[in-house]
């Protein structure tokens, strides 16, 4: 298997931070998205490697196997366990043959490879079968924001079979989800891989998300913001009423308190969303109007 740098896919050094890695991942993912590149099979190519970079960089536990294993990061937990019990059958062995018992990761990764032909050694030093997870798949899901106000049942097509899940509410644009055993078939009789899903969340509406909150421009006349009135706001789950104080500046904000985003898997509980108000000037004064506003004016 080739190795595959996913800090350089993604454009970033090892060192990065979770928040930088899904930064990246959110810039080119935005950027490579197959809707905006419909026949460019590189940009696809590309979209594909900076998923599959990115379900690995932003798992704390992956991303460790990876950074000590490379390639092999995926069967990190297989190696492991022959190493130590190379290192067992070795210091059972050190009084008769003399043997250092010392291996390099080199040394491992050669008889690692070996174990990829389908055999190992087991304890009793009979040739066995050695079991592998199989690969993980990755899915990309594409919803309207409206979709995830209330948990959604799916049918995804994996190709060879079908599979019904329960969308919890709440779920982000460009977040993961593991489906764990739905992905594919084990080695020699190991366990399946697993299933991770990414969504794509589908905004057209005028409110602008940010984690469980939402934010919307409210217009308000200027003899509402002046004197004070009663208006009517939409929400992503109807229609409110608000009250503007009297003498309301532009861009003054107001909370409304739980008509946010549900919480993801808490579904009970909510975002809040914050109303800024902007004020509409009159237009196509009537000369009658005007003078008002001169006397307004001499007034003040």
């Amino acid at each position: 298997m080739e190795f595959i740098d996913y800090y350089k896919i993604l454009e970033i050094n090892n060192k990065a931070s979770q928040a930088e890695i899904k930064k990246a991942y959110r810039k080119l993912a935005r950027k490579l998205h197959p809707d905006l590149n419909p026949n460019d099979k590189t940009a696809q190519h590309k979209f594909q490697q900076i998923n599959e970079a990115n379900e690995v960089l932003s798992d704390p536990d992956k991303r460790k196997k990876y950074d000590q294993y490379g390639k092999d990061w995926e069967h990190a937990d297989s190696f492991e366990q022959a190493k130590r019990n190379q290192r067992s059958s070795t210091g059972s062995r050190r009084s008769g043959n003399g043997g250092s018992g010392n291996y390099s990761n080199e040394d491992f990764s050669d008889f690692f490879e070996s174990m990829f032909g389908g055999a190992g050694y087991g304890g009793g030093g009979g040739r066995r079968s050695t079991q592998f997870k199989g690969q993980d798949l990755n899915a990309t899901l594409k919803l309207n924001i409206l979709d995830v106000l209330e948990d959604q049942k799916q049918t995804l097509d994996l190709g060879k079979k079908k599979i019904r899940i329960t969308i919890p509410a709440g779920v982000e644009d460009g977040q993961t989800i593991k489906i764990a055993g739905y992905g594919g078939e084990g080695v020699n009789g190991g366990p399946k891989g697993d299933l991770y899903l990414t969504f794509e969340i589908n905004n057209t509406t005028a409110f602008q998300r940010v984690g469980n909150d939402l934010y919307k421009n409210q217009a308000i006349t200027l003899y509402d913001s002046i004197l004070g009135g009663e208006i009517e706001v939409e929400t992503l789950t109807g229609k409110v009423k608000l009250k503007v104080k009297p003498e309301t500046q532009n861009d003054t904000k107001v909370k409304l308190k739980g008509k946010g985003m549900p919480v993801y898997k808490r579904k009970s509980n909510h975002g809040d969303l914050y109303i800024t108000y902007k004020i509409e000037m009159p237009k196509n004064l009537t000369s009658e109007e005007r003078k008002l506003y001169q006397q307004l004016k001499k007034l003040r």
